[in-house]
């Protein structure tokens, strides 16, 4: 008898002590800056990628509850800022050297994200090393098909699970991912991390130099995100 409850001891502390190694390891950033490198390539061919891709770069800025993403290549540039606490959010554009602004209500938002709603990803066994963190791989398939490929690490988990709707349900921060629909693929992969404090006014709303349209009327005109 001793020796079964001996047993189930050490099973518990041994359980234990791999939970506290496993929380330990883990860091909770509430600021985050992240820039990507990616690629838009047809045909299974990434050596030739799409016109407008070569030298992309996505930048995404973190601070508590608010985030934006910056877009940008050599004939395309949109920037997104986003507020998770009031769901709402504006997208900044430069189109034939106008300047807009567009502003997303929490139902534009949710027309926007509808294709990553309730995804989820499938942990493999496969992992690797990506900017000195190992990754683990994981896949998931959106509502219209796409298959959705990323490796993340569970070493830095941002607080703001809200900051892409992507990866809401991904339980750590993705480093390389890709989508794929049919013979067109994006890639992208991090080429930058850093945990310094981000400056409040990377989230500043420009009150000038705009011209200001809703979510609807940027449809009309086709230059939404």
């Amino acid at each position: 008898m001793i020796k079964k409850y001996c047993s189930a001891f050490f099973s518990f502390l041994f359980i234990n002590i791999l939970l506290i190694n496993f929380l330990f390891a883990q860091k909770k950033v509430s600021e985050l800056t992240i820039v990507y490198d990616y690629i838009l390539s047809s045909n299974g061919n990434s050596a030739k990628p799409a016109s407008g891709s070569d030298g992309a770069t996505n930048t995404i800025y973190i601070k508590g509850n608010m985030s934006r993403s910056e877009m940008a290549s050599s004939l395309y540039s949109s920037t997104t800022i986003f507020d998770a606490n009031a769901n709402s959010g504006v997208i900044l554009k430069e189109v034939s050297g106008q300047k807009l602004l567009i502003r997303l209500s929490p139902a534009n938002i949710q027309q926007i994200n509808k294709t990553y709603e309730g995804l989820t990803f499938t942990n493999s066994s496969e992992t690797k090393t990506i900017a000195g963190y190992k990754c683990i791989k994981a896949v998931a398939t959106t509502k219209d098909g796409y298959t959705f490929t990323v490796f993340y690490t569970n070493e830095i988990v941002p607080e703001n699970r809200n900051y892409n709707a992507k990866f809401k349900n991904l339980d750590g921060l993705p480093l390389e991912y890709e989508l794929n629909n049919g013979t067109l693929s994006i890639k992208y992969t991090v080429a930058k991390i850093n945990l310094n404090p981000v400056p409040a006014s990377k989230f500043d709303i420009p009150k000038s130099g705009y011209r200001e349209l809703t979510y609807e009327e940027s449809k009309k005109l086709d230059i939404r995100n």
